[in-house]
């Protein structure tokens, strides 16, 4: 696969450039994989296409092949990135805070913000038997839950204490996505998303 020239991240946030038919031939597979998961987040796994995905960004489907060999290919390489973009936010919100508790609030505060990279998830959830989607989820929520865990332990719970509450607290987080994916549960106003964030935060994080 040639050398990309723009490796920003697939979950970065930037749109696809609203750029002239001319630089639409040079959009590179960072673009490619951001969109695949667009499609993912809207439609899930099964809805990511070669012809679709580039009539979406306007541009021929003869580019694709100049970053990838197939639709497995673009798949690959976007959950890759999506994983590693998670890592990251990962990083930022349960391993760059001294106190445990600040970080839990963070994990949770964090489902507000990233709406890609959540809903990403969500829709990969609903694959989980896909063998290119498993063991990104297995990685991905066993990453999660020993971070989780290990602030709880930091907290003074013991260890088999802590590992329930990362289960729990995971739990939570992955049930409200999954209830507002399938539109099971209300919209809520961003003041009620807050309301809902503060009663979790007190109900599972002890004091300091």
């Amino acid at each position: 696969m040639p050398t990309r020239s723009n490796d920003r991240s697939p979950c970065s946030g930037q749109a696809v450039p609203e750029a002239s038919s001319n630089k639409r031939t040079t959009l590179s597979a960072a673009d490619w994989e951001l969109e695949a998961l667009r499609v993912i987040a809207e439609q899930g796994i099964g809805a990511v296409a070669i012809e679709p995905l580039a009539r979406r960004m306007g541009i021929t489907k003869g580019s694709f092949y100049w970053h990838f060999t197939g639709r497995e290919s673009l798949l690959e390489q976007a959950l890759i990135g999506w994983e590693e973009h998670d890592a990251r936010n990962l990083a930022r919100s349960l391993g760059e805070l001294d106190c445990p508790r600040d970080r839990l609030i963070s994990f949770f505060r964090n489902v507000s913000r990233e709406g890609l990279t959540h809903q990403v998830y969500s829709a990969l959830t609903a694959s989980a038997d896909h063998p290119q989607v498993q063991p990104v989820l297995e990685r991905v929520a066993s990453r999660r839950m020993a971070h989780i865990a290990q602030a709880f332990e930091e907290l003074g719970l013991a260890t088999g204490e802590a590992e329930h509450h990362a289960r729990l607290t995971y739990s939570v987080y992955l049930g409200f996505l999954q209830l507002q994916r399938q539109s099971q549960a209300p919209a809520l106003s961003s003041q009620q998303f807050e309301a809902y964030l503060d009663h979790v935060i007190e109900t599972l994080i002890p004091p300091a």
